[in-house]
């Protein structure tokens, strides 16, 4: 199994529809451990009734990623209770309604702020916070989500493009500061999936429609296949890949038309 006796940290997880579920899930069968980071004390129950088929795991409440306390406060908290892990999977995002709803150029200056911070500068801070708390062991691997919209123009993405495009580039740089000790980055970029984010996208049915249509392998992607791919680069089996954004969408990217 690629992932025996590793400790997995799994950020984000909300419910069974989830790309974070789908990680959870292949990497348990692939024998890792799990710790997850949800928000909301008054989902505690929902989240540890969900996570219950991953025998062993642990749940930890962190409301704000992107506020430097609490993140110090929660991984200290995680690396107390659980000695160092081997991988953390970053799977936080959100843009606020009306900016997904209405055209780019009308977004606020506070929604841009909000949409970068919760879904690009988190991911920063949770790579800092893990390294400055000396959480991670050698080799470790740091995983978060992207979407095509970082690099084209999908109606509806709006501000989540741009926050995605700078979690990209985060991702390089945080490799090259991390490389030196050993710790890769990397990012999925999975297609179009039904999940609970997925709805605030405007007519989000037809974006999976077009992906069916156009991608080489004419399908859809799953979570399970999402979480595959996530499995493969926290695992040693990547350990010459650090830096790249991987996409996971039935070929869809490569397609002019």
């Amino acid at each position: 199994m690629l992932l025996e006796n590793k400790k997995i940290l799994i950020m984000g997880i909300r419910n069974k529809w989830s790309i974070a579920f789908g990680i959870a899930k292949s990497a348990y069968e692939n024998g890792a451990k799990l710790i997850f980071t949800f928000m909301g004390e008054e989902n505690r129950r929902k989240v540890e009734e969900l996570t219950s088929e991953f025998k062993g795991s642990k749940t930890y409440v962190l409301d704000e990623a992107s506020e430097d306390d609490k993140v110090k406060e929660v991984f200290t908290k995680i690396k107390q209770e659980n000695g160092k892990i081997d991988g953390i999977v970053h799977a936080i995002a959100h843009a606020n309604t009306q900016d997904l709803h209405n055209d780019f150029i009308y977004t606020s200056k506070e929604g841009f702020s909000h949409a970068n911070d919760v879904s690009a500068y988190s991911f920063v801070l949770v790579a800092r916070m893990a390294k400055e708390l000396e959480m991670l062991n050698e080799n470790a691997s740091l995983v978060t989500l992207t979407y095509y919209g970082s690099t084209k123009v999908l109606e509806g993405y709006n501000v989540m493009g741009i926050a995605k495009a700078a979690l990209e580039a985060s991702v390089r740089y945080l490799a090259s500061n991390l490389g030196e000790i050993g710790l890769r980055v990397n990012a999925i970029s999975a297609g179009p999936i039904k999940t609970l984010s997925a709805k605030g996208i405007k007519d989000f049915e037809s974006i999976l429609t077009v992906v069916e249509k156009k991608a080489p392998l004419h399908r859809n992607v799953t979570t399970v296949q999402v979480g595959n791919v996530a499995t493969f680069l926290l695992s040693s089996m990547s350990e010459a890949i650090t830096g790249q954004v991987i996409y996971a969408d039935s070929g869809y990217n490569i397609m002019g038309i």
